[in-house]
C-alpha cells in the first residue's frame, strides 16, 4: 500500500501547493481506542500547512483521505482500513464524539425527546453508534441521505416516526 499511497499523495500535495509531509505507519500504533477505530495503515501529516489541513473540523484532512480512497478504488467496506491524521486530531475527535453521544443520551433520558446530531460522515456516525451501543436506555439510528445523513438518539422504547 505504501508505494500506491506515495504515487497518489506526493503529486497531489505538490499540485495543491501544500507544505506538508507525511509518514505512513501501522494503525496499531496510532493511539486510538480500538473500540472506535482500527485502521491497518495511518498517514500522519506534518508541515507548515497543518493548520489549513485541520481547519473546519479537519475538513481538508478528511477530503484528502476521501480522494485518496477513491484513487485507490477502495470499496466502502475497506475505508476504515486507512486513516489520515495530524496532531492526534482523529483521537481527539473520537473523544469529542464519544462525550457528545453521552451528553445527548443523558438529555434524551431526562426529557424523553429524541436528539438529532448534525449531519456527519459515516465514520463519525459509526463512532456515535458505538459509543451508545451498551446503553440500554437509548437507541441510535442514522436517518436521511448522504451528505445530510445524521444520527438520532431515541429513548429505547420509542419508535421513530416514518
Amino acid at each position: 500500500l505504501a508505494p500506491k499511497l506515495e504515487r497518489i499523495l506526493v503529486p497531489m500535495l505538490r499540485a495543491a501547493g501544500f507544505d506538508l509531509q507525511f509518514h505512513l505507519g501501522s494503525g496499531s500504533g496510532a493511539g486510538l481506542d480500538p473500540t472506535f477505530e482500527q485502521p491497518d495503515v495511518t498517514v500522519e501529516f506534518s508541515g507548515r500547512d497543518l493548520d489549513l489541513l485541520l481547519a473546519n473540523k479537519g475538513e481538508l484532512l478528511l477530503a484528502l483521505e476521501h480522494v485518496t480512497l477513491e484513487a485507490l478504488r477502495a470499496r466502502p467496506e475497506e475505508h476504515s482500513r486507512l486513516m489520515f491524521d495530524a496532531n492526534d486530531y482523529r483521537m481527539l475527535r473520537i473523544e469529542e464524539l464519544r462525550l457528545s453521544a453521552e451528553t445527548a443520551a443523558e438529555k434524551v433520558r431526562r426529557t424523553g425527546v429524541p436528539f438529532k446530531f448534525n449531519p456527519m460522515s459515516s465514520r463519525e456516525r459509526r463512532i456515535l453508534h458505538l459509543a451508545l451501543r451498551n446503553d440500554s436506555s437509548v437507541r441510535t439510528e442514522s436517518e436521511g441521505l448522504p451528505p445530510r445523513r445524521q444520527v438520532v438518539v431515541y429513548p429505547a422504547a420509542q419508535r421513530p416516526t416514518p
